[in-house]
């Protein structure tokens, strides 16, 4: 009878230690995605970046970056009552995320380098619709 109890304390511990994962999904960097079993809904909304042009060279230590969103409304509160047409955009530089944009302008400090950069339109509770809503990469130099 004393088995019983361990296996109930093992089984605990492997769901738990199974829901503390990275969280993210897609290679490289990424917005935390919920457990399998929340359904997510898909969006008509088609994100793109707008600035800086793919190739460009920044000079400065300032990235001005532009977002176009169509088929969607950006939204500034967070929610769980989400809907296809509203939500956020998440901005990644070189995979990481370095914003959560409520607006479709953002400023980015940089230095000299190359990098990639990408955006996402996310739901109001920030994570990503089902398939994810993600723009062209966009690569470009800081000299």
């Amino acid at each position: 009878m004393r088995r019983i109890p361990a296996l109930v304390a093992l089984i605990a511990l492997v769901s738990v230690a199974a829901s503390c994962g990275s969280g993210s999904s897609g290679g490289g960097g990424g917005t935390p995605t919920p457990s399998p079993a929340a359904a997510r809904p898909p969006s008509p909304a088609v994100v793109r970046i707008v600035e800086p042009a793919p190739g460009a060279t920044i000079t400065g230590t300032t990235l001005h970056v532009v977002i176009a969103v169509e088929g969607a409304t950006i939204v500034q509160q967070t929610t769980t009552d989400i809907h296809p047409d509203q939500g956020h955009v998440h901005l990644f530089l070189d995979g990481a995320l370095i914003y959560m944009n409520y607006t479709l302008q953002q400023d980015v400090p940089v230095h000299p380098g190359h990098y990639e950069l990408h955006a996402e339109f996310v739901a109001s509770d920030h994570f990503p619709f089902n398939p994810r809503v993600l723009s062209a990469q966009v690569l470009f130099t800081v000299t």
